[in-house]
């Protein structure tokens, strides 16, 4: 068996240093070695449905193994959980599969404008299909509240969806509350998880949560691989939205990629081990990298109350964000905003949702951290990024010096 080590903190081998840990984590040696085991001829590579043979049985035992890790991550029972090909895939099955079996009971759909394009795009798409989606504004902090959600509630509200944590500013919501009022109205609840897992404590029956959705590449797991978890002890059922096959208590057809989700299961077993002790590592590393700003005028967090750590979004008043990033993109990897929408150089959804203006959310950019990182790594790109945030301002026609100072609280 190959033994992986690699020394934490080190640069990828682009000697960069790795600040877009929300956009994907990479994958921890300890899951990669896990993962080895089970592709090559000489792993358990089999079919987990092959249940004539031994090999084929070994595969269904280790998947279930990893259903096991997965489900104690969050506070569920092994037969919660459904494997998926990602995060979008199980967003897609919970949002389109609980539509799509309570169709008869309403039309209209709550969410707010700071969800991932998965949730968004998948809500537009049934607007097209004659459904109403009311889409949540949050307050100047980026939160939406259970009192928002309350008012928002209707007589033939079918579904909640909304994430625990927001993968461009870290705001926090306050899903357990939100979760007994939608519970005791009788509606079904959805929560994205994807950026919660490896920062927060997670329990779906203390949460009031009936489907949530993880990803495996943003907790130290592989890429193209997710888990949905559905309630089983509910009236609320899932239509199927892939079809060929009765794996997955039929919910999910398709076979199962056993390497893969080894690999989610270890991921979310290290996470269970490591979590508290990297959340504080997190907030020292993440102070570290904040006091390379401090002396830094017009400059501020987008985001200051109910945060979680690790993901920072940061506004350089008179700084294009796209410029600032080309000017370190040799030394410092970080993004504006969500990776899967940075193709498209327009501002951060999330960051207008708030009520930024244009100008404001094209000057900001999301330096987000994890587990390799150092504290040497953080000094060394908080004062490239503050040179490069000079350089640009002295070429500015729009900075006029001004001597408002950095906000970090």
């Amino acid at each position: 068996m190959m033994s992986i080590s690699q020394p934490a903190g080190e640069p990828n081998s682009n000697g960069l240093v790795y600040l877009d840990y929300a956009a994907t984590t990479p994958v921890d040696p300890a899951v990669v070695e896990k993962m080895l085991q089970y592709m090559g001829p000489k792993g358990v590579f089999a079919n987990a449905s092959s249940s004539s043979h031994k090999l084929g049985q070994k595969a269904a035992r280790v998947i279930e193994s990893a259903r096991e890790q997965v489900a104690e991550l969050i506070g569920a029972d092994p037969d919660e959980i459904v494997w998926t090909s990602g995060a979008t895939e199980s967003i897609n099955l919970a949002i389109k599969g609980i539509v799509s079996s309570r169709q008869g009971q309403g039309r209209h759909i709550l969410t707010s404008c700071l969800e991932h394009s998965a949730v968004l795009d998948t809500c537009r798409f049934l607007a097209q299909k004659g459904y109403e989606v009311t889409a949540l504004k949050p307050d100047c902090h980026g939160l939406i509240t259970s009192l928002d959600v309350l008012a928002a509630l209707r007589s033939d509200t079918i579904l909640v969806s909304l994430m625990h944590v927001n993968n461009e500013i870290g705001s926090i919501t306050d899903i357990a509350a939100i979760g007994k009022i939608v519970g005791e109205k009788g509606i079904p609840f959805h929560v994205d998880a994807v950026q919660s897992a490896a920062r927060l404590p997670l329990h779906v029956k203390e949460m009031n949560i009936d489907l949530l959705s993880l990803s495996g590449h943003k907790m130290y797991g592989p890429k193209g691989v997710g888990a949905l978890y559905h309630k089983r002890d509910t009236s609320f059922s899932i239509e199927p939205q892939i079809h060929g096959g009765d794996q997955e208590q039929g919910m999910r057809a398709g076979t199962l990629a056993t390497h893969q989700i080894v690999g989610m299961g270890k991921a979310a077993e290290l996470i269970v081990e490591r979590r508290e002790q990297e959340v504080d590592q997190t907030k020292v590393h993440e102070r570290v990298l904040l006091d390379q700003f401090a002396s830094i005028p017009a400059t501020s967090l987008n985001c200051r109350q109910s945060r979680v750590p690790g993901i920072l979004n940061i506004r350089f008043d008179c700084v294009d964000n796209e410029s600032l990033m080309l000017a370190i993109s040799d030394a410092v990897a970080l993004s504006s905003g969500s990776a899967c929408t940075s193709e498209h150089l327009v501002p951060s959804h999330v960051l207008l949702g708030m009520g930024l203006s244009h100008e404001e959310a094209s000057s900001s950019v999301r330096l987000s951290l994890g587990r390799f990182n150092t504290q040497a790594q953080l000094r060394c790109a908080g004062a490239r990024i503050r040179s490069a945030v000079f350089d640009l301002r002295s070429l500015s026609d729009r900075w006029n010096g001004t001597s408002a100072t950095y906000d970090s609280q």
